[in-house]
């Protein structure tokens, strides 16, 4: 991430604990011109309107307001500014609502530069190119690209490594039929994939699914009906 490409973006970072604070903009000075900094969600919340930042990044512990209801109301008429949500937990519950809000990432502490690079680089893209990490599958469903996962009628579905892959190469070539080469290559990168363990994991991918969302051309591959 060179300061000179992303000189136009602008990183709101939150978090109430001063030394924390002042190590995140320290190392987010290597990278931006244009960081504002707050101490709770409250002056977040002023610096947002007087700003309009192209990246969020928040504690969600903190006092006043925490960080899942600041970005709730930042979402109620905001569903492009960019958020990163980092946490010292990493409850179910609270994955739940941050994908909810189409957070980018959600990092748990400690957090790593790599990590954080990794976030603030699919922010970046998504700003670039005007894309959003949530997948609508149906009305009750969808899938986080970015953290990759799989949410059903407000649950979260855990996949298997192969099922993951599968369904994140099947929506990323969405508008096609994705061949049976590209699968193998893709999901079977370090094996040789049999006829038999395509339709396994086809069908138990099907199964945590709505229902037909998958459909197949003979002798072409695979579709995400989405």
């Amino acid at each position: 991430m060179l300061k000179e490409s992303n000189k136009n973006i602008k990183i709101l970072y939150v978090e109430d604990d001063d030394i924390a604070r002042e190590n995140g903009v320290e190392y987010l000075e290597n990278y931006f011109e244009h960081i504002y900094e707050a101490s709770d969600a409250i002056l977040a919340l002023q610096l947002y309107e007087k700003h309009k930042p192209d990246i969020i990044i928040t504690d969600i512990q903190m006092p006043k307001l925490n960080g899942l209801e600041f970005v709730q109301r930042i979402r109620k008429n905001d569903d492009k500014t960019q958020v990163i949500v980092i946490s010292a937990f990493s409850d179910k519950d609270y994955l739940l609502k941050a994908i909810e809000l189409k957070l980018v990432k959600y990092l748990i502490k400690p957090v790593n530069e790599k990590d954080l690079d990794e976030a603030i680089s699919l922010c970046i893209h998504s700003l670039k190119n005007d894309i959003s990490n949530i997948v609508q599958l149906d009305t009750n469903s969808y899938f986080d690209m970015f953290n990759q996962t799989l949410v059903v009628d407000e649950q979260i579905v855990k996949l298997r490594a192969k099922e993951l892959l599968l369904l994140t190469l099947l929506i990323k070539n969405k508008d096609r039929y994705v061949t049976y080469e590209e699968i193998e290559n893709f999901v079977w990168s370090h094996g040789v994939m049999s006829k038999d363990a395509l339709k396994t994991v086809i069908k138990n991918t099907k199964s945590k699914l709505p229902n037909e969302l998958i459909s197949n051309l003979s002798g072409m591959g695979y579709k995400i009906n989405v």
